[in-house]
């Protein structure tokens, strides 16, 4: 039933010294708590016999002392069993992530935000609920029920036994309410998932709700998708109110059966009353272990449906990986790249993007991909860096294939400008520094020059310091892109692509860009995609692609000369142009 909880095995191993001492402390502490009871029924006993103020007071110091060091071994359960939980939970948090951070782009692309954010919330703390609070629960109330019942029938075998009459009751009503916890706590996650998404992508897209004025309509979703989430937790909720209740009353029906069968034996002569008390003593301590073990099982099950979720994650392929005997290996990067019989689709079902891709470009050149919307210019530019890996065919860098070149090395010799211009909640100078292992001198304002940005930097209240908040909220979109760049040039790469990275940019402000870039990529091997004709035409060579494939190539002259698609786009570029000036 508890089989995905199998899977934590490696992390109990890991900290099998601090469960093993638990476990020491826990047979510890449980002596002194059922020698209290023996305690009390010597004292009882031989108060009737002879009623002193020494008896009393030798009892008293011995239930104290016993109690104390009992107190003492408890706290030092919490701090071994319960300090590895929270290790455990580290751990189990660093390897989701590290996990997380190694799945290709295609994982992303079909899991919401929202969604990976709950498991490695919510999902990872009920676990951890599992590993340590439900471990010390059950390590603890196990063994005081080995000992508590041995004692109980060395005292009165009998009562022993009536008093634990209504415990096939107990087991049915464990098994019953594990069997509904299970169901509905992954109901309660799976909508949590679906909230979290909501309110990730509301913050995502909040200038998007007010341009559209529809924040009213996106109140009363998230409180259709909260009230849902509401509705199933009460499910739970209801189940557990029951489930209490029920316990409670097994267990004090268990006392009403040692009340008056055991005052009966009392008043017969065959139990003495410091045996009674005792009993009933050892009773209590049974009640809460009765109870705690359906509050146990309750935790169980929702960590077990929780890890489930999380090894969904967890079995996710990586697909993109160093080749083990290549792992190890260095390759000096140049710049000339070749796709052999390359043949790109995203999934089985999918149709194919990429198909029948021959192409070189040598060292140094610079290379153009034109072509209509959804041709696969992207995709295409995607393989390079192994973002994804061909279906088909190969991708080589140098003649060496991009799968035999380590990954580290593969992706640092490349500086990759993206369509969707990301930056982080930091400081302008770190988001263009964001992939150097340690800062070089000057090398903010150099790459800030080449990428036109250093003039705007001069107008931000603490400059290279400024903070530009969340995606890079403050800039505008040409000023991302510029970052962007900027940050792909920091890495000093062999390889520079830029994928329409100057859509943003006013054609006097890249026509700057473009003759530093010339100057900064001399030697080096650049790839330009654009829809314009004007960041493409002084390109050593253009490749244009139609439905996946290459239809023509050549240069900007070569080009127009055949009159196909490319000096179709420039016709028309040019007639958009011609408009504007007249309007």
């Amino acid at each position: 039933m508890f089989g995905s909880l199998g899977h934590l095995k490696k992390y109990f191993i890991r900290y099998k010294k601090k469960l093993v001492w638990g476990f020491i402390f826990i047979i510890l502490s449980n002596v002194g708590e059922v020698y209290i009871p023996l305690l009390l029924r010597d004292s009882i006993d031989a108060l009737q016999k002879n009623m002193s103020m020494d008896l009393i007071t030798k009892y008293a110091v011995l239930i104290i002392v016993v109690t104390i060091l009992s107190g003492i071994f408890r706290y030092m359960i919490r701090q071994t069993i319960i300090v590895m939980s929270r290790h455990i939970e580290y751990d189990l948090r660093g390897d989701f992530w590290s996990h997380i951070q190694k799945l290709p782009l295609r994982f992303f692309q079909n899991n919401s935000t929202g969604n990976i954010m709950s498991h490695a919330t919510n999902d990872i703390s009920a676990v951890r609920m599992a590993v340590g609070p439900s471990v010390m629960y059950s390590l603890d109330n196990g063994t005081k029920l080995l000992m508590v019942l041995p004692l109980m029938i060395i005292l009165s075998p009998a009562l022993t036994l009536y008093s634990l009459l209504p415990l096939p009751v107990f087991s049915f009503m464990v098994y019953f309410v594990m069997k509904k916890v299970h169901v509905k706590y992954t109901r309660i996650q799976e909508k949590f998932s679906e909230l979290t998404t909501k309110a990730q992508e509301n913050f995502a897209g909040i200038r998007v709700i007010k341009s559209y004025v529809r924040e009213d309509y996106e109140i009363n979703d998230f409180t259709r998708h909260s009230s849902e989430y509401l509705n199933r937790h009460m499910d739970l909720v209801k189940l557990q109110a029951l489930f209490q209740p029920i316990f409670f009353s097994i267990a004090g029906l268990s006392s009403i059966i040692v009340l008056l069968i055991g005052g009966k034996m009392v008043m017969n002569g065959s139990l003495t009353l410091g045996i009674i008390s005792a009993f009933f003593a050892y009773l209590g301590m049974l009640i809460w272990p009765m109870i705690s073990f359906g509050w146990v099982a309750n935790m169980i099950q929702q960590a077990d449906a929780s890890m489930k979720r999380l090894m969904k994650i967890f079995n996710e392929p990586y697909e993109i990986y160093d080749n083990k005997s290549d792992a190890s290996s260095k390759v000096d990067i140049k710049g000339e790249i070749e796709f052999r019989n390359v043949e790109f689709r995203y999934s089985d079902v999918l149709p194919v993007v990429l198909q029948n891709i021959n192409l070189k470009i040598q060292q140094g050149q610079t290379v153009a991909f034109i072509g209509h919307t959804g041709v696969g210019k992207t995709t295409l530019i995607n393989l390079i860096p192994r973002l994804y890996d061909p279906t088909k065919g190969e991708v080589l860098i140098d003649g060496v294939n991009v799968k035999d070149i380590p990954l580290y090395q593969l992706r640092t010799s490349i500086g990759l400008v993206s369509q969707e211009t990301f930056l982080f909640s930091d400081t302008l100078s770190s988001n263009i520094i964001y992939g150097l292992d340690e800062q070089k001198d000057g090398i903010v304002a150099q790459v800030s020059e080449i990428a036109q940005l250093s003039k705007d930097v001069s107008e931000f209240p603490k400059g290279y310091d400024t903070i530009l908040g969340e995606r890079g909220i403050t800039l505008s979109g040409g000023q991302k892109q510029r970052t962007t760049l900027a940050r792909a040039l920091a890495i000093n790469p062999k390889i520079l692509i830029l994928d329409d990275s100057f859509s943003a940019v006013d054609t006097h402000t890249e026509e700057n860009i473009l003759r530093g870039l010339k100057n900064f990529m001399k030697n080096r091997t650049s790839i330009i995609i654009s829809h314009r004709i004007s960041t493409v035409k002084d390109s050593d060579k253009i490749f244009v692609l139609d439905k996946g494939k290459i239809a023509e190539e050549g240069t900007h002259e070569e080009l127009i000369a055949k009159g196909g698609i490319y000096a179709d786009l420039y016709l028309k570029q040019l007639l958009e142009e011609e408009l504007s000036e007249i309007g």
